[in-house]
């Protein structure tokens, strides 16, 4: 199988059979509750595929929900068509929230719910331009519910910035396992945000989180990564841009039985989805063109944004005057835990991440200027030359 494994890590998957009452997901749950051990603890991933596209388009509107209902970020033009694709992505959401219902129920009818800790979260931002794929606030901006009802007082909104490696320092201290001591934890566990009964901000010491991106489709020549580090704290976004030659959504034209394709056609880092057609559509239009850019086009080294008053992260404040102690500071705190963690972006090896190998189809683009002018800075990839078709230009090396 890919990557050696004979088995999947994340365990044994479920499905509903005929002796469950309910079906789908929550069929599939009350399976896993069915033949787990009796009397031992468990763990269930609940890996929904809402709200992945693709959409039945229009299912937002045929569900009855209204076009003045949709919540239009700033970085997408608020049009009827984008209006409905947003429905849309609300009725794959609804979906998973009446899935999540359903298994909650579940738990409670089995005498399970007080003493479980439920953690909800998604992958990753909305599968829009401008969202998904991208360091910027609606990319890495996760909901994250927590209930252990025996245990956490409910009912609070907490403002603390927690990352995703929070969950794994988080589960080993609420179960009492001791987690592997070398290289250790990279997150902190949360249980003393449970715990307390406070809202708003909780630990003061949770000062900023931190995000990145590497590969996400093949969207470039050799299906090179557009890698980005980036640092978020309670009023700044600060985005390192490791690349800025590379195009941030995918080259713009991909080959096609060795000729050019048409324009616009090979942004695969943003999922295909109507708004993303409308945004080729309307290119030329002076209201709607420069959306598509704000998506596509390339990107300075270093970003910044106030995601107080900016959270569609559309103002660049690294070269405002006003705002350059900030960038100094965010800066150098970013690079400060990346070396502290050892990112082979900052010690020299951030070729590592374009070597390993990509298991779904690839896709082939033309070579781009900077790597005729500076050869030496492609990446050598054995994996990417084994599939290189014979009407694919050769890399320069």
């Amino acid at each position: 199988k890919a990557g050696g494994r004979d088995r999947n890590p994340a365990g044994p998957s479920f499905r509903a059979g005929k002796e469950q009452k309910q079906k789908g997901y929550v069929g599939a749950f009350e399976r896993f509750l069915d033949e787990r051990p009796a009397g031992q603890p468990f763990c269930f991933w609940f890996g929904s595929s809402d709200a992945h596209r693709g959409y039945a388009k229009g299912s937002g509107l045929k569900k009855g929900m209204k076009l003045e209902q949709a919540d239009v970020p700033t970085f997408l033009p608020n049009t009827p068509e984008v209006r409905s694709d947003l429905l849309d992505y609300a009725f794959e959401v609804e979906r998973f929230d009446d899935d999540c219902a359903g298994m909650l129920e579940l738990l409670r009818e089995a005498g399970e719910l007080q003493n479980t800790l439920v953690v909800v979260t998604s992958d990753n931002g909305m599968p829009f331009p401008r969202a998904k794929a991208n360091c910027y606030e609606y990319g890495v901006h996760m909901p994250l519910a927590i209930g252990w009802p025996s245990r956490v007082p409910g009912g609070r909104v907490v403002d603390d910035l927690v990352g995703w490696v929070d969950l794994t320092a988080t589960i080993y201290d609420a179960t009492g396992v001791e987690p592997p001591g070398d290289p250790g934890l990279t997150g902190r566990s949360l249980m003393n945000v449970l715990d307390s009964m406070k809202e708003g901000l909780v630990d003061s010491s949770r000062t900023a989180v931190f995000t990145g991106r590497e590969r996400h489709s093949s969207s470039r020549f050799n299906s090179l990564s557009y890698p980005q580090r980036a640092i978020r704290t309670q009023r700044y976004l600060y985005v390192h841009n490791f690349t800025p030659e590379r195009w941030p959504a995918g080259t713009p034209r991909k080959l096609a039985n060795g000729k050019l394709g048409p324009d616009h056609g090979g942004y695969h880092d943003i999922d295909a989805c109507p708004t993303l057609n409308f945004l080729i559509e309307n290119r030329d239009d002076p209201k709607i063109g420069h959306f598509l850019q704000l998506s596509v086009a390339k990107r300075p080294a270093a970003e910044l944004f106030d995601v107080t008053t900016d959270p569609g992260c559309l103002k660049n404040l690294a070269d405002d005057p006003k705002h350059a102690e900030a960038a100094e500071s965010l800066r150098k705190q970013l690079f400060a835990e990346l070396e502290r963690t050892s990112d082979p972006r900052v010690i020299g090896n951030g070729d590592v991440w374009e070597t390993y190998p990509r298991y779904s189809p690839l896709r082939w683009f033309p070579v781009p200027q900077w790597a005729k002018d500076h050869p030496d800075q492609v990446p050598v990839q054995k994996w990417v030359d084994e599939k290189r078709p014979d009407w694919a230009p050769a890399a320069p090396r």
